[in-house]
């Protein structure tokens, strides 16, 4: 069993990593981690160490600069502090391989954060992506002179997001 104090202290981290994360101060978001990883599991994607994952804050900086969350609820586990939050932001950059759309997102998440004792050994990430992709295509469509020269570009990029 996890005794209050741990639990106090696992969760001051996580919610100091998340603050961090909002302010775009990484390198206090990435002091957090002994080892730094994250597990994306509705893309399978890991991003591992301290490259990886400065990597992955850059990636989805540059794609949504104003990238935020409001907190819904956060959950204790013996092994984990659990999060369940709503993440938005609006795309400015690429995002993979999806052109810029100008739109905002807001899509329900939860994140797990898995302690080893009071060590942050990893934070995994649920989300359906499908959700985000569809609030970034709206209003990309056929029917707006704006969007023609936009819409075959996202087409493409949703397509090789979605495999």
């Amino acid at each position: 069993m996890v005794d209050e104090q741990l639990r106090a202290r696992r969760e001051k981290l996580v919610l100091d990593h998340f603050a961090d994360e909002v302010k775009q101060d990484f390198d206090s978001a990435l002091s957090t981690f002994p080892h730094p990883r994250y597990e994306l599991i509705p893309t399978g994607v890991v991003h591992d160490g301290e490259a990886a994952v400065r990597g992955y804050y850059h990636a989805t900086r540059t794609a949504f600069p104003d990238q935020r969350h409001e907190m819904i609820k956060l959950r204790h586990a013996d092994d984990a502090v659990i999060c369940e939050f709503h993440l938005l932001g609006t795309q400015r950059g690429p995002y993979g391989a999806i052109p810029p759309t100008g739109r905002p997102f807001k899509v329900r998440m939860t994140a797990f954060f898995l302690f080893e004792g009071d060590e942050l050994v990893c934070e995994r990430i649920y989300y359906d992506s499908l959700s985000i992709l569809k609030q970034l295509l709206a209003g990309v469509t056929w029917k707006r002179p704006s969007s023609l020269l936009l819409l075959p570009k996202v087409l493409r990029g949703a397509r090789k997001e979605l495999g």
